[in-house]
């Protein structure tokens, strides 16, 4: 990119939280980012209005049904696609950055496609770390591409690592706030409610991650992600329980350096740190008054009372597709317990079991396509609704 040109963006999920919070951001600086395609799901009023707004050359939404509402709207200036297809042309149209705001492992392919074109990653969109990070990492260094993390904890990673090098690190601490059920006996969690599992201490979050912060499969996950992020063994990932959530996470250096990301949450600083990266651009975000927070707080993850985490690190030990399998039969639980099907305690041996079962037959198995992590995906989601089927019918004893 030439001194003093815009920086070209591609969004990925532009009517998402993380889509729009990153159209705020370039809304900001004008001068500093401009969007050259943008895809979304099926909000297409919304879209039609980001598009008028930023003006991309490229517009993609979901269904092919809404492409010829679109092109009315926008006039032939714009190109409108749609399906995979479409999501792949955003992901390539020439930029500087892909912003991955996707949720699920829709965002796998766009992603790839981004990095064989060459084009820098921003990643929201965690399941292409967690379901075929060893992949990514492999196409992305081979082209020498970087892959920017947008997410709280791994955002505060990337900032505390610049200008290390890698035999410099010690270790990764991913902090966790400890969830709803952080103080809770064993035997109260065994009752736990789907009430009492979506009440997050500190802020409101959609079903599913806040039944996987109730869990700490989320950082679970995380600690997935960062292995392949960062390229650290995930034996030297650690997590630490930290309840007011302003440390986003810390590197411990060989000299024992510790590096923390200190902040209020607001998910428009990671954004832009990964927009406007190797800068800085200036946010109107409040403050952190340091001497009005008074104390921070950390105690260790009890592991005994919360097995997903334990089963993440079984799961990136065990085979390249195993944290696809652990990613799908977590969603096929965590949709079972939201449902009232099975209860709290169940979401951990269901993962486990499903894991356990993949393991036995594909243990350090290496992946090297696409179809092979959508297939183990595919497997788990059967096998997970074989295992509730089991359980409902009075098996799995």
């Amino acid at each position: 990119m030439s001194a003093g040109a815009r920086k070209r963006l591609a969004i990925l999920g532009s009517t998402g939280s993380i889509g729009e919070q990153t159209l705020d951001v370039v809304a900001r600086h004008p001068d500093r980012f401009e969007v050259v395609s943008i895809a979304a799901g099926r909000r297409v009023e919304r879209l039609i209005e980001q598009a008028r707004q930023f003006s991309p050359r490229v517009v993609s939404v979901a269904d092919e049904a809404e492409v010829a509402a679109i092109r009315e709207a926008l006039g032939p200036d714009v190109e409108v696609v749609s399906g995979n297809a479409g999501l792949d042309r955003v992901a390539t149209e020439p930029a500087d950055l892909v912003v991955a705001g996707l949720v699920g492992a829709v965002g796998l392919q766009p992603v790839l496609a981004a990095i064989r074109a060459g084009i820098a990653i921003g990643l929201a969109n965690k399941e292409v770390m967690v379901m075929a990070g060893a992949m990514v990492r492999r196409e992305a260094a081979a082209r020498e591409i970087p892959i920017i993390p947008i997410d709280s904890e791994h955002s505060a990673i990337f900032q505390c690592l610049v200008g290390s090098r890698p035999d410099e690190i010690e270790r990764l601490i991913l902090t966790c706030s400890g969830g709803p059920f952080r103080t809770w006996s064993p035997e109260k969690i065994e009752a736990a409610t789907v009430e009492e599992a979506l009440a997050h201490p500190n802020w409101s979050m959609g079903d599913k991650i806040s039944i996987d912060s109730a869990t700490l499969m989320n950082k679970g996950l995380e600690v997935i992600e960062a292995r392949w992020l960062f390229d650290v063994a995930a034996d030297r990932v650690d997590v630490v329980v930290h309840p007011q959530s302003i440390i986003h996470s810390l590197v411990e250096y060989c000299d024992r350096s510790v590096l923390a990301q200190l902040g209020l949450p607001d998910m428009r600083v990671p954004i832009a740190v990964a927009l406007a990266h190797p800068e800085r651009v200036a946010l109107d975000v409040p403050r952190l008054d340091l001497v009005e927070l008074a104390r921070l707080d950390f105690e260790a993850p009890d592991r005994a009372r919360f097995p997903c985490l334990d089963l993440a690190y079984r799961a990136v030990a065990g085979s390249e597709a195993a944290p696809a399998v652990l990613n799908a039969a977590n969603e096929v639980a965590v949709d079972a317990f939201l449902a009232r099907r099975i209860a709290f305690p169940e979401i951990a041996r269901l993962n486990g079991a499903i894991l356990e079962a993949h393991l036995a037959d594909h243990a350090g198995q290496r992946v090297e396509a696409l179809d092979e992590v959508l297939a183990a995906d595919a497997w788990a989601r059967g096998a997970a609704s074989e295992w509730l089927a089991k359980a409902e019918g009075g098996g799995n004893d």
